[in-house]
């Protein structure tokens, strides 16, 4: 499996291409990136797997599921977050911006298969209700639950950090210690890092 970075749409959030063969698979979605359709060129993008419905992960989902048919998927306790989306683009003085909507919905446990890969699905409420994360071969991509040093903002609507504490405690901290982590914005860290030295859980 090959793993691509693409850090995009209006506040940076990092999308993530996995390609396994001649399929492939997008973790969030923030804008059509160019790089990102280049890359699959010849591949069938399987899916669009969304961590949760914040508006600068999911701008794009419409418009890359229209360019290469991709299904999307997001939980479906954050289908409101996503309807959201061009109303707060308004508030920030972006004008025009469709309102970007889901496929189907995932839940904790499923299994999302795409080449010769398996995607586990981990239910990680408290950034958002809804909140995703998706492990594959020892990497666990995390939205904005997790990042290195610190964990996502609680003060939006559907935010709850005793909700989020207990999802990196009882499930991203108990994953095995060399899962790298893949966060929605920022670099890369490790579970062993975060369980020594992140001090916000």
């Amino acid at each position: 499996m090959i793993i691509k970075t693409f850090t995009a749409g209006p506040i940076d959030a990092n999308n993530y291409l996995l390609i396994d063969g001649e399929e492939a698979v997008l973790i969030d979605c923030s804008e059509v990136k160019p790089e990102i359709l280049k890359e699959i060129e010849g591949k069938k993008l399987k899916y669009i797997l969304l961590t949760h419905g914040h508006f600068d992960h999911v701008l794009g989902i419409n418009g890359m599921r229209e360019k290469t048919g991709a299904k999307v998927l997001v939980n479906k306790n954050d289908v409101v977050r996503i309807e959201e989306s061009a109303s707060i683009m308004r508030t920030f003085g972006v004008q025009g911006v469709e309102t970007p909507h889901a496929d189907g919905f995932i839940n904790d446990g499923d299994i999302i298969e795409f080449g010769n890969t398996k995607i586990k699905a981990i239910a990680t409420p408290g950034h958002t209700e809804g909140g995703i994360c998706y492990l594959v071969d020892g990497k666990l991509f995390s939205g904005d639950t997790l990042f290195k040093n610190t964990v996502g903002r609680c003060d939006l609507a559907g935010g709850n950090f005793q909700k989020l504490s207990d999802s990196v405690k009882n499930k991203l901290f108990t994953l095995d210690e060399n899962t790298v982590v893949y966060p929605g914005h920022g670099p890369e860290t490790t579970i062993n890092f975060e369980k020594q030295y992140n001090e916000i859980i």
